[in-house]
């Protein structure tokens, strides 16, 4: 299987990135096996969902990003989970955290957001985790769409945790909207749920039109991504896309 190019920057001016989108589970399984697999896929934009939320929540996702050389750009919860990292080549124009409607009983959900910039590449950027229960799911799909056009650019990427299968009526709103990575260029892996013994895959990213996808799949066979690493880190594999922006 070919390699995911690395990071760069064009002689056109256009930005190759990659983006990690990865389910961690409030960080209560493997953390250096899970910042290990981080590390190994040399992410430029990591899309967290089950960030840790409660007790001392910013020094655990602070000490996760350190562990991985990134920093954190975004999220938490403020976003009710989902977060961004980011490396020190991504210039931060602005940042907003989205919490969602309430339904009683239910999990709050929200969005974390941000528009950065790569040299003369300016991205929209969204995490998302979002519901269990379809109906509220399929609400949650409109307004991340919302979301994703209210960011003002030219050019966007959303990952997370759909909890909805390719079949299913949220996946392919969003599908039918944005570039599915993985349909757009399969690589690496497809099935992304449980890490033990995958048999669905409901974790994605997803790009907007003129983004030129590159490869999106899990990274079985990353150079330093192991499969003890994997089962350990968490219960979800990651998803990781590399992605030529044009420049703005």
């Amino acid at each position: 299987m070919a390699s995911l190019p690395n990071s760069h920057t064009e002689p056109d001016g256009s930005a190759v990135i990659r983006v990690l989108s990865y389910n961690i589970r409030s960080l209560r399984d493997d953390t250096d096996a899970l910042a290990r697999v981080i590390k190994a896929c040399a992410p430029d934009l990591v899309l967290i969902q089950e960030a840790p939320r409660f007790f001392r929540w910013r020094k655990k996702l602070a000490r996760l990003a350190s562990a991985c050389d990134l920093v954190i750009l975004t999220g938490g919860a403020t976003a009710a989970g989902p977060a961004i990292l980011c490396d020190l080549r991504a210039t931060v124009e602005r940042t907003e955290d989205v919490l969602l409607p309430l339904t009683p009983g239910l999990h709050r959900r929200g969005f974390a957001t941000a528009v950065v910039r790569f040299g003369g590449v300016r991205l929209g950027v969204t995490s998302f985790h979002l519901s269990l229960q379809q109906d509220e799911r399929h609400e949650q799909g409109g307004m991340l769409l919302d979301r994703v056009a209210g960011l003002g650019v030219t050019h966007a990427v959303a990952g997370g945790d759909l909890n909805d299968r390719p079949e299913g009526r949220t996946f392919r709103r969003l599908a039918g909207a944005f570039q599915d990575c993985r349909t757009t260029v399969p690589w690496g892996g497809e099935l992304t749920s449980g890490s033990t013994d995958p048999h669905q895959r409901i974790d994605a990213i997803f790009a907007t039109k003129g983004i030129e996808v590159l490869g999106c799949g899990v990274p079985l066979d990353q150079p330093g991504v192991t499969e003890a690493d994997l089962r350990a880190a968490t219960d979800h594999l990651p998803v990781l896309a590399a992605l030529r922006i044009p420049a703005s």
